[in-house]
């Protein structure tokens, strides 16, 4: 419950056309549109756009954004905040902490007044070597994302998911297996746990993917040997594993490769119409989002009496915690996709 004195979060947090606007600190969450001054939860292309005078993030999340859109469009300045750190603009305490969803996503905790707000950006609770893991801030108001927002989707062990593409790949040893992931932290993902469950050989990438696995790699996350897939023989990638954006699997890019298994990673392979509408023999349920089962968690560990619904299946998420008996609301913001596919 809040005081008299202490101002509700709606009173200084409203959504905008431009997205989540913070009256006194007199900044933009994730703005959809350029802006004076903007605070950016991470890397993909639907939460950071180009041409803001000023932006706040992590030093991951700049880099990411400098790679994706070059220096001159990631924001006239530039300005790093570590997780844990804290910076007050105005009369709002400004702290990030990890989302867990890509490397540099952060949650935007925001303190005015007595009251706090904590903004989730996309994130995840399953395990990811490549980026730090979700932490959980209590708060007077969460406002968290619900892209797979519907009790149809419960994400398997990713692990799990890992050894039914390495149980192909063994069995179908002379097929080259391409797999549809995006560019930004699922590739990345992907190759960090086939690692971890001692694929060893080299894979190759489409050319999308090559230039931010190589800032991943300089910001200290190990990808082992990665080759170039458009300029090797499609000899070469016989038998091999190769990553490449979904656009590019069902194309003649894809196609063109040695009797191709076509995978994709995504939570969506959970629906079977719409791995097989895309074509795609070995589905692999694998998501950078929270699950239904982890987003009832999550609201249930940051103990906040009202949730705010950014994006995703709003109504099912609002209906979960009016059974809950808490207080939540779709913030029916637009302009937001399910995943990165740039």
């Amino acid at each position: 419950m809040f005081c008299s004195n202490t101002p509700h979060p709606e009173r200084w947090l409203k959504p905008t056309p431009a997205g989540l606007y913070c009256l006194p600190g007199d900044f933009y969450i994730d703005p959809l549109r350029a802006v004076p001054r903007a605070i950016v939860t991470h890397g993909h292309s639907d939460h950071a756009r180009p041409g803001h005078d000023h932006v706040l993030a992590t030093p991951e999340t700049l880099a990411i954004m400098r790679t994706r859109m070059g220096a001159e469009r990631a924001g006239a300045t530039q300005q790093a905040l570590a997780y844990g750190e804290t910076l007050q603009i105005n009369d709002v305490n400004i702290k990030l902490v990890p989302a867990g969803h890509v490397l540099g996503s952060a949650q935007i905790v925001l303190d005015h007044a007595g009251s706090r707000a904590v903004v989730s950006g996309d994130y995840k609770r399953q395990p990811d070597p490549t980026c730090a893991p979700f932490e959980p801030v209590r708060c007077d108001v969460f406002v968290t994302e619900a892209t797979f927002g519907l009790p149809v989707f419960r994400h398997p062990d990713p692990a799990k998911e890992i050894e039914k593409l390495l149980r192909s790949h063994a069995l179908f040893p002379d097929r080259t297996h391409v797999i549809g992931a995006y560019s930004l932290g699922k590739s990345q993902r992907l190759i960090a746990m086939l690692r971890q469950q001692g694929f060893d050989a080299p894979i190759y990438l489409h050319g999308a993917h090559a230039n931010l696995c190589a800032l991943y790699e300089s910001l200290g996350v190990p990808l082992g040997d990665l080759r170039p897939a458009t300029v090797a023989q499609k000899t070469q990638m016989k038998g091999a594993m190769v990553l490449a954006p979904p656009s590019a699997v069902g194309e003649r890019w894809g196609r063109r490769l040695e009797d191709p298994v076509v995978a994709q990673a995504s939570g969506w392979m959970r629906v079977r119409q719409r791995a097989k509408a895309s074509g795609i023999e070995l589905p692999l349920i694998i998501s950078d989002h929270a699950d239904w089962d982890d987003l009832l968690a999550t609201i249930a560990e940051v103990q906040a009496p009202e949730i705010w619904v950014t994006h995703g299946a709003e109504e099912a998420l609002i209906r979960a915690c009016a059974l809950r008996q808490i207080r939540a609301r779709a913030l029916s913001l637009v302009g937001y996709g399910e995943e990165d596919g740039a």
